[in-house]
């Protein structure tokens, strides 16, 4: 065998190990993000699954409150209907998801603002434990959305560094969108009753 085809055979062999290694590697980070967005489904969903409860304690208390009450069910029945798998996250469907979270945010605090008016609902010790699994939750999402954003930023880093992009482009490997506060995030809601 002639040396030059042996160094051209080295030279693919190198080509296509560092083609399969580079393709493993974006599959894992890609599969890294789709598992932080599973992880930030599963709180959102924790937090759904709490409010029927949430709600339940506080209609005994404060049965008045109806509009309240139906604003908070409303929201979560709209959030838990909008569902976005992790293949197909858009920014726009992500926005989309992220604004009926919010919508949700808000319902619950117009809820928990009910409870200063109801000093025998503060005292209750189911929605005390409820207030307090809810809040674990709220700081579950938020570390949660953390994570995904850090996933999705070393993914999208690596699709789009040189040489991985080139891989990157020839596989279909997509940017991931982040989350980001939303709109009027930094002004504090205003709750009226």
């Amino acid at each position: 065998m002639k040396k030059s085809t042996i160094i051209w055979i080295a030279l693919a062999a190198i080509i296509v190990i560092w083609g399969i290694s580079g393709y493993n590697s974006l599959v894992g980070m890609e599969e890294g993000v789709d598992n932080k967005w599973s992880n930030v489904e599963t709180q959102y969903q924790r937090r759904a699954d709490l409010i029927p409860n949430l709600v339940s304690t506080v209609k005994g208390y404060a049965a008045h409150e109806k509009e309240t009450l139906e604003g908070v069910i409303a929201a979560r029945s709209k959030a838990t209907q909008l569902t976005v798998n992790a293949e197909g996250l858009t920014p726009e469907k992500l926005a989309e998801y992220q604004k009926a979270q919010g919508a949700v945010t808000s319902a619950l605090g117009k809820l928990l603002a009910l409870t200063e008016n109801y000093p025998d609902l503060k005292a209750n010790q189911q929605f005390l434990e409820l207030q307090a699994q809810l809040e674990g939750t709220e700081n579950r999402i938020t570390v949660a959305r953390k994570e995904f954003n850090d996933a999705a930023k070393n993914y999208n880093t690596g699709i789009r560094r040189f040489p991985k992009n080139l891989l990157a482009g020839l596989f279909g490997f997509d940017r991931r969108p982040y989350f980001e506060a939303q709109e009027g995030a930094d002004v504090a809601p205003k709750v009226e009753f």
